[in-house]
C-alpha cells in the first residue's frame, strides 16, 4: 500500500511538472510570438485628407474593452469583441478628428447595421449624436449609407451632410413600440405556480408570470416613457432634417415605411445611390483619383489606436475616477458584465482613501439586480461623498438598483432618453406541486421548525410565510423612499407618490427631481473636476481596472494552490487547465458537504428581493 501511494505521489508529480514545462514553453512561444507581431506592426497609418470610417454597428459600452496588444488574439477569436468600443474612446476620438487637419470627413458606414445591429441605446447615442453635430459644426464633412434605415441608425446618422440610401432599399419610420410577453396562461397549463410579492402600483417586472396583458399602470408607464423617448427622437430628426415634427408624426401614423424616393421627396435622405457610387463621391472628398479602388480612411478604432501611441497624456497628481457600473448588480464579486457588490465596494472604498483621487464620477449603466448588494455599493459612496465629490452620469439605464447607487451623489446627469427611477421592490417564487402531481410525483417533509422547507419548490407558500416575505418587502421598499427623500432632499410624500416601481425618461425624471441635469459623461466630468477646484490640473482614471491578456495569464500561471496527497504537501503554480479542473472539484465537493450539512438549510429569506 505505501509502495501505491509512493507511486501514486510520483505519478502525479510527473504530470504537473511535465505541464508546467509545457506551458512554460507554450506561454513563453505565444508572449514572444505576440512581441514579435507587436514589434513588426507598424501600427495603423493616416495620410493626409482622409475620412473617419464610423461603423454604425459598433457596440459602443461604457466600460473600455482591453485595449492592450495581448488582447489581439482574444479579439481573433471573438467578433463580439473585436467590435466593442467604450463610448468615452467614441466621444474622443470625434473630438479629435474635428481638430485634426488629416480628418476632412466622417463616412457612417451602416452596410452592416442590418446583420449585425448595435446594442448601444437611445442614451448612449443621444452623446454620440451631440458630437457628430460639433464634427459637422466645425465645418468638415459627414456622409451616411445603409441599405435599410433602420430609426436607431437614422436617428445617429441625420445629423450627415448627406444621406444615402440604396435604390432597394427603404427607411422605417414607424415609432417606438414595447411588446412585453406573457407566459401566465403557460405557467397555468403545466401547472407550475407562481406567487409574487410586490410594492410599487407600476412595478411591471413581474407581470409576465402573472397576467395575460398589461396592468393600467404599467400601460400608463410604458406610454409615457416611449412618448418621452420619441419626443426626443422627432425634435433630433427634425432639428438636423429642417423637417417638422408633424410631418414626421403623420409619415409614422400613415406610412410606416418609405421607399427611397418617398424618404427622399419627403426630406430624409439626400440622395438615392449604390455603393459604388458612395464610393465615388468619398474617392472625391479624399482627393483620390477615380480609378483609384478606394478613398483614404482609417477606421473610428484604428485612428483611435493611432491617438493613444501620439496622445500626450496629462500628467497631474490630481485624479479624477470614472466608475463605469454597468450590468446587473449582484451580490460578491460578480462575473463579466455585472456589478459585484464585493469588488465595486472596495473600488470606492480604495479611492475614497487615496488623496489623489479628488473626485469620483460614477457612471451608471444598469436596471438594477440585488437590493442587499445595491445597499452595500451606495454606503461607500454615500462614505465617499463625505470626503470628496461624487458625480454620477446615467446611461441607457439607472433603474432600481442602478438608482439607488445613484442617490447619494452631489449631482445626477442624465440623458432625455435615459430610463430611470423604478424605485420598488418585487419577488417572484415558482412551484411544481400540481406540474409534479400530475406526473405521479409526490413529495414528503419531516423538519423541526415551522418554517424549515420554506424554500421548497414541492408546495407553494403558506398564508404566514407570504405575509412574512411581503412585510420584508415593504420594509425594504421603505428604507429605499428614505434613502431617495433624504438624498434628493425631496418630502417624503412626494417620493412615495413619484416611486411606486415606476420608470421615467430623464427628462422627465429632471422634472420630478430625481435627477439633477440633463447631459453626458463628459459633462459629468466636467462638473466633478469644478467641484473639486482642479482648473485643468487633473488626470483621469478608469475603473474597474481592465488587466491585460499577459496579466491575466500570468496571474492564473503564478497563482498558489496547495495540493495534499496523503502527508506530502505539494505548493505549485498550476497550469490553467489544471487549476479550472481543481476548482471545480473543489465545487462538487462543497456540494456534498453542504447535502450531509443540516445546519443553515432553507437559513434564507424566503424571495430573493429583487429591485429590477
Amino acid at each position: 500500500m505505501r509502495n501505491f501511494f509512493k507511486q501514486t505521489f510520483a505519478s502525479i508529480v510527473g504530470t504537473i511538472l511535465g505541464l508546467l514545462i509545457f506551458v512554460g514553453i507554450g506561454t513563453g512561444g505565444l508572449l514572444l510570438l505576440l512581441v514579435a507581431v507587436a514589434s513588426r506592426d507598424t501600427g495603423p497609418q493616416l495620410k493626409e485628407q482622409s475620412v473617419l470610417v464610423f461603423d454604425l454597428s459598433l457596440n459602443i459600452t461604457d466600460a473600455p474593452p482591453n485595449s492592450s496588444p495581448g488582447a489581439i488574439l482574444q479579439r481573433a477569436l471573438s467578433s463580439e469583441e473585436s467590435n466593442r468600443v467604450s463610448l468615452r474612446t467614441v466621444l474622443d476620438v470625434l473630438e479629435k478628428a474635428q481638430q485634426d487637419s488629416r480628418i476632412v470627413g466622417v463616412y457612417l458606414d451602416g452596410s452592416r447595421s442590418t446583420t449585425a445591429s448595435s446594442s448601444a441605446g437611445f442614451a448612449t447615442l443621444k452623446e454620440v449624436r451631440q458630437a457628430l453635430e460639433r464634427f459637422r459644426a466645425s465645418g468638415k464633412t459627414i456622409v451616411a449609407y445603409n441599405t435599410d434605415w433602420r430609426q436607431k441608425d437614422y436617428y445617429l446618422s441625420s445629423v450627415a451632410n448627406t444621406v444615402i440610401v440604396n435604390p432597394l432599399g427603404a427607411m422605417e419610420l414607424s415609432g417606438l413600440s414595447n411588446q412585453p410577453v406573457f407566459f401566465a396562461g403557460a405557467l397555468e397549463k403545466y401547472g407550475v405556480g407562481v406567487q409574487v410579492i410586490r410594492v410599487g402600483r407600476f412595478k411591471g417586472s413581474v407581470e409576465p408570470f402573472t397576467r395575460s396583458q398589461l396592468s393600467p399602470e404599467n400601460r400608463e408607464q410604458l406610454q409615457r416613457l416611449l412618448s418621452d423617448l420619441w419626443t426626443e427622437w422627432l425634435n433630433a430628426v427634425s432639428n438636423s432634417r429642417n423637417v417638422s415634427k408633424s410631418q414626421l408624426q403623420a409619415i409614422a401614423d400613415n406610412q410606416g415605411i418609405l421607399l427611397p424616393d418617398e424618404a427622399q421627396k419627403s426630406g430624409l435622405v439626400d440622395q438615392i445611390g449604390y455603393f459604388d457610387e458612395v464610393l465615388q463621391r468619398l474617392k472625391q472628398l479624399t482627393g483620390e483619383s477615380q480609378e483609384s479602388r478606394t478613398f483614404r480612411q482609417i477606421s473610428l478604432p484604428s485612428y483611435a489606436q493611432l491617438d493613444e501611441k501620439t496622445r500626450t497624456t496629462r500628467n497631474s497628481r490630481n485624479k479624477i475616477a470614472v466608475v463605469y457600473a454597468e450590468g446587473a448588480i449582484v451580490d460578491g464579486q460578480g462575473s463579466a458584465g455585472q456589478v459585484g457588490s464585493d469588488r465595486f465596494a472596495r473600488i470606492i472604498r480604495t479611492l475614497r482613501q487615496d488623496n489623489q483621487v479628488k473626485a469620483v464620477v460614477l457612471r451608471v449603466n444598469s436596471r438594477g439586480g440585488s437590493a442587499t448588494a445595491s445597499e452595500e455599493i451606495q454606503r461607500e459612496l454615500q462614505l465617499t461623498r463625505q470626503v470628496k465629490p461624487v458625480v454620477v452620469s446615467m446611461g441607457d439605464y439607472a433603474a432600481s438598483g442602478g438608482y439607488w447607487i445613484a442617490t447619494d451623489a452631489n449631482r445626477i446627469f442624465a440623458e432625455p432618453n435615459t430610463v430611470t427611477g423604478s424605485i420598488g421592490v418585487f419577488g417572484l417564487r415558482f412551484n411544481i406541486q400540481q406540474l409534479a402531481n400530475d406526473n405521479g410525483i409526490t413529495w414528503d417533509s419531516v423538519k423541526t421548525g415551522r418554517y424549515a422547507d420554506s424554500q421548497t419548490i414541492a408546495r407553494p407558500l403558506s398564508p404566514p410565510e407570504l405575509t412574512r416575505s411581503q412585510r420584508t418587502a415593504e420594509r425594504l421598499y421603505d428604507i429605499f423612499l428614505n434613502r431617495v427623500a433624504e438624498a434628493r432632499k425631496l418630502p417624503l410624500p412626494k417620493v412615495a407618490e413619484i416611486a411606486q416601481g415606476r420608470v421615467w425618461s430623464g427628462v422627465a425624471a429632471k422634472e420630478i427631481g430625481l435627477v439633477d441635469e440633463i447631459g453626458g459623461i463628459d459633462t459629468a466630468i466636467q462638473y466633478a473636476a469644478a467641484q473639486a477646484k482642479l482648473g485643468d490640473d487633473w488626470q483621469l482614471q478608469e475603473y474597474p481596472e481592465v488587466r491585460t491578456f499577459e496579466a491575466r495569464l500570468l496571474a492564473q500561471l503564478a497563482s498558489p494552490i496547495r495540493l495534499m496527497v496523503q502527508d506530502y504537501p505539494l505548493e505549485r503554480s498550476l497550469p490553467v487547465p489544471l487549476e479550472s479542473e481543481l476548482q471545480k472539484l473543489q465545487a462538487e465537493i462543497a456540494v456534498l458537504h453542504a447535502i450531509n450539512d443540516p445546519l443553515n438549510v432553507y437559513a434564507r429569506l424566503l424571495f430573493d428581493l429583487e429591485i429590477d
